[in-house]
């Protein structure tokens, strides 16, 4: 059995690869956001609707800073731009490291780049679709007699973007699990008998990373948990005890 040789370059490459694959990236979200921009303030729309939804018609959300009406939306569009283009930019970090891999590691890190883009996507997905009009629901409803319900757009944007984050990286958990069962990190067998405590992990982060109220973080830890589970499943298929 012949022992598989990787290719190497003088460092100097490495960090002129480096830097053209930093600037192909970099030059992609420019790109998008170029042809996004025109668009920012329909994309904030978007992006604001759960909660306009319970807002009254005649109060509507608020800016109040001057720069807010075209800052927010700005900002908003630039992130947007961020994630769509992070197939490829996460392709281009493949693209650098896998001359550095094995044929078997290339075979395990594929599907690991192309699952944690879908599953980035999915966190953030559930968090729009799923938390928002839940969470937005629950707090119109417990709003005093006399107060009416007027937010900030800017304020609303920096918690939302606080909450996509905070589900699409959550929904990183089985990624995680894998790649340290893979390299012999841990045993999923051994994690799997510390599920209580990883159980009240879920809902200390959960706590951590959402907005004080019960609904969203029982919508955030679940998932985490069932995630964890999931990546346990994944772990066992990879995990090798000869490490």
């Amino acid at each position: 059995m012949t022992e598989e040789k990787l290719t190497s370059q003088p460092l100097l490459e490495h960090i002129i690869e480096f830097r053209d694959r930093a600037l192909k990236s970099i030059l992609s979200v420019l790109i998008i956001f170029t042809a996004l921009f025109s668009y920012s303030n329909e994309l904030y729309l978007y992006v604001s609707e759960p909660i306009r939804t319970f807002i009254p018609e005649s109060s509507g959300m608020i800016a109040t800073e001057i720069a807010s009406p075209f800052l927010t939306p700005f900002k908003l569009t630039l992130v947007i731009s961020l994630f769509a283009a992070m197939p490829y930019v996460l392709f281009q970090i493949w693209a650098f490291l896998a001359p550095g891999l094995y044929q078997r590691e290339k075979k395990v890190a594929i599907p690991l780049f192309v699952s944690s883009v879908v599953l980035f996507y999915t966190g953030v997905a559930f968090a729009y679709y799923v938390v928002f009009p839940l969470v937005f629901m629950f707090f119109a409803n417990t709003v005093p007699e006399g107060i009416t319900i007027m937010p900030d757009m800017r304020s609303y944007l920096n918690f939302a973007l606080k909450l996509f984050f905070a589900f699409g990286l959550s929904f990183e958990i089985p990624i995680g699990v894998v790649i340290l069962s893979w390299m012999g990190v841990v045993d999923p067998n051994n994690l799997a008998e510390k599920r209580p405590f990883v159980l009240v992990g879920c809902f200390f982060f959960g706590m951590l990373l959402t907005p004080p109220d019960v609904i969203s973080q029982v919508l955030l830890a679940l998932p985490m948990w069932l995630l964890f589970e999931l990546g346990l499943l994944f772990g066992r298929l990879v995990y090798r005890e000869d490490h």
